[in-house]
């Protein structure tokens, strides 16, 4: 066991009402850079390994059909294509690592491909590349789609993309650089190769017209829950990104991908998850709990469905008064909207047979949106030993990608000054940054 890695998801700082929380910044606002360098400066300092931003490039409107909700309450929006952010940040730090999201669903490997060797230059080797399969449909009309693609569909796309990427940095040899003075001769063109790639989805001539990268490929994250996404992690992801909050949950996401890992030839003690922990710490039991009830104020009915309908990209304003959770999860598959999250957890929890009334489930999606249901809250101590039983009870390979609800930087600072001495004071990190690159500070 190499001990916890650590992750922090900045994806949503300034969202669902974070941006006007106590702790938050007075004079800044998203999406000034300045926030991000700061922090990520504070959380090299506490020896984080990575910070990690999501994407998604719609503003939601599944819920009713309306962009409305979400505008007026800031749910899930705005969203900045953070590569220029992840650049600058950078440039103020040394060791830790950044995860930048694209979609294989919407973007072309070609594109990805070079952005990612260019800022895996910039930054030394601290990136990675977190590849999703959109279930979005707004992010889909943004990219001409009129339907979501098929669930399966989008995994196969997503595994080609990933191999079309890989074949592109492949395509120019590490040592395929000369660079000699005294003849003039720049590189070697026996180790620059065009890829010719002709797939299903993608058609790509190559090679990439880089420089390799520190890491030559990119740490590549990929977080699907489902058996489809289970079998994709396994093929390609050096990094695997989990749900947290449910036990049974994640043994079974450990004991499946460890089963396809196997499969496909590779050693599962070598592939790590970070499973996403909402934290929230207090100096004391009771100051997490006040804390907790700040998060709560913000949320209204309206802001609670319009960010579980964008999440699983299907209008839960359609339920019915009573249904099955088994009947609700084959509907939001049929729909090629995504069947985990939210529905994939109550059926977890309770069942695929049982009955659940239409303001049943906004309870339960309270907790989901406000991610109050699988945070792990209470004073230093406490979060760590909650932690550790978890980190142990899943495996002791990869670590936890903490979240925070609260304002922007108290919620992170908290973690980084309260939480994360406590688990180094305990010996339950894994050493901070023992390599060069991302790559190599991430291994478990």
């Amino acid at each position: 066991m190499t001990g916890m890695h650590i992750g922090y998801d900045l994806s949503f700082t300034h969202t669902e009402g974070a941006w006007a929380r106590q702790g938050s910044w007075i004079g800044r606002d998203f999406p000034d850079v300045r926030m991000f360098m700061e922090l990520a400066q504070t959380a090299e300092r506490a020896g984080v390994g990575l910070l990690f931003f999501g994407d998604g490039s719609g503003i939601p409107s599944t819920w009713r059909g309306s962009i409305a909700p979400a505008v007026e309450w800031g749910i899930q929006w705005p969203r900045h294509d953070m590569s220029p952010v992840i650049a600058a940040m950078s440039t103020v730090t040394e060791k830790v690592g950044f995860g930048l999201t694209y979609s294989s669903t919407f973007m072309h490997p070609f594109y990805v491909a070079r952005l990612l060797n260019s800022l895996d230059h910039v930054t030394g080797g601290r990136i990675a590349f977190n590849v999703v399969a959109s279930t979005r449909g707004a992010d889909a009309a943004n990219y001409g789609f009129t339907e979501l693609m098929d669930h399966d569909l989008r995994y196969e796309r997503m595994e080609e993309f990933v191999d079309v990427c890989r074949a592109l940095w492949d395509s120019v040899a590490p040592d395929a650089i000369v660079r000699d003075r005294s003849t003039g001769r720049f590189a070697d063109p026996a180790k620059v190769h065009p890829i010719d790639h002709d797939g299903r989805f993608f058609t790509v001539k190559g090679p990439l017209a880089s420089v390799p990268g520190p890491q030559y490929h990119p740490l590549v994250v990929q977080a699907g829950n489902s058996p489809r996404g289970i079998a994709a992690s396994a093929r390609f992801a050096d990094l695997v990104f989990g749900f947290g909050g449910h036990l049974a949950s994640q043994q079974r996401h450990r004991k499946l991908l460890d089963e396809a890992l196997l499969g496909e030839g590779r050693d599962p003690e070598h592939v790590g998850i970070l499973w996403a922990t909402q934290v929230i710490v207090g100096r004391t039991k009771a100051e997490a709990l006040a804390r907790c009830d700040a998060v709560h104020e913000f949320w209204n009915e309206e802001a609670v469905a319009t960010y579980l309908s964008h999440n699983a990209g299907y209008d839960f304003s359609t339920l019915p008064t009573s249904f099955q959770l088994g009947e609700l999860r084959d509907e939001l598959a049929a729909a090629n909207a995504s069947p985990a999250g939210i529905v994939g957890s109550l059926v977890t929890e309770f069942g695929a047979d049982h009955t659940m009334s239409r303001g049943e489930f906004f309870a339960h999606g309270r907790g989901r949106a406000t991610g109050l249901d699988h945070s792990v809250v209470g004073d230093p101590a406490a979060v760590a030993d909650a932690l550790e039983e978890n980190f142990a009870a899943t495996g002791s390979r990869g670590g936890f990608m903490f979240s925070s609800p609260l304002a922007m930087p108290s919620g992170f600072a908290g973690i980084s000054e309260l939480l994360l001495p406590e688990l180094r004071r305990r010996g339950a990190l894994a050493p901070a940054y023992q390599g060069s690159t991302l790559r190599e500070n991430l291994a478990v």
